[in-house]
């Protein structure tokens, strides 16, 4: 995820469905793999995509991905499909089958290069199976809740409670401080391959920066507890562009009043 943390809004709670109704041991979780990861995460997303708001396909959200993304749905070897979620929260996602949402708040604040940087850096963290590792922990968290599950070599079926749990530890999973590192330079390298202005992840970040000091604005969440630092992150792309000659000095960076939808 772009924040780098799970998103809070209820209606969000993943259903793994019947293939998280389907779980062995801890020995299992284990062998984890990623073909176990795209199974589960597709799953999980229809889901997800039923019980929330999807912008249509005429609605300037969608109108706007499409312009900026469309063109990357067969990236770097995978095959990506991305939608808008029109939630309150300001982030993005990615998951191990090559399914993308980013949020319509995220949208409102973000100028079309910072999107691009976005979605580039969620790109990275499926490319790097990164979203795997997440599931994966989920799972072994949802194993670890049945004592007899776990002690048994008999394949066990979660119940509704248990596949709950296991959906909250997917959401509220965060990847490692070295995992957005590297899909901060993912992003990067996205941006600079299809010479976009790579400054526009650097002033993605800035924004980031200025939310997790207070921001006051109505719907904003302060999701920043566990995600590695925006201005370190911030500087980071900096030198990388400096390095590069591509570094434009963008001025002061704010947060729009105005959506930036079209």
């Amino acid at each position: 995820m772009f924040l780098g943390t799970a998103y809070s809004v209820n209606a969000q709670k993943i259903n793994l469905g019947k293939a998280a109704g389907i779980v062995s041991n801890g020995a299992k979780a284990l062998s984890f793999t990623n073909e176990d990861a795209i199974k589960l995460s597709k799953e999980s997303v229809d889901w997800m995509d039923k019980n929330n708001q999807v912008a249509g396909p005429k609605d300037p959200y969608t109108v706007r991905l499409n312009k900026l993304f469309g063109k990357h749905k067969s990236q770097d070897g995978l095959n990506l499909n991305y939608k808008v979620y029109k939630v309150k929260d300001i982030n993005a996602f990615a998951c191990a089958d090559g399914s993308v949402r980013v949020f319509s708040s995220l949208m409102d604040i973000m100028s079309d290069n910072e999107l691009l940087a976005v979605i580039g850096h969620e790109i990275g963290h499926v490319k790097n199976q990164d979203t795997k590792d997440a599931m994966k922990s989920a799972y072994l968290k949802a194993a670890a809740l049945d004592a007899a599950s776990s002690a048994s070599s008999q394949v066990a079926t979660l119940n509704d409670s248990q596949v709950g749990k296991m959906a909250n530890a997917f959401l509220d999973a965060s990847h490692s401080k070295k995992q957005e590192s590297e899909a901060d330079t993912y992003s990067y390298d996205f941006m600079k391959t299809n010479k976009y202005d790579v400054v526009g992840a650097y002033t993605a970040f800035k924004k980031l920066a200025l939310l997790s000091q207070g921001s006051t604005q109505t719907g904003f969440e302060k999701m920043f507890n566990s995600h590695p630092d925006s201005e370190k992150r911030a500087q980071a792309i900096k030198k990388k562009a400096e390095k590069d000659g591509l570094w434009k000095d963008p001025g002061t960076v704010s947060i729009p009043t105005t959506k930036l939808t079209k």
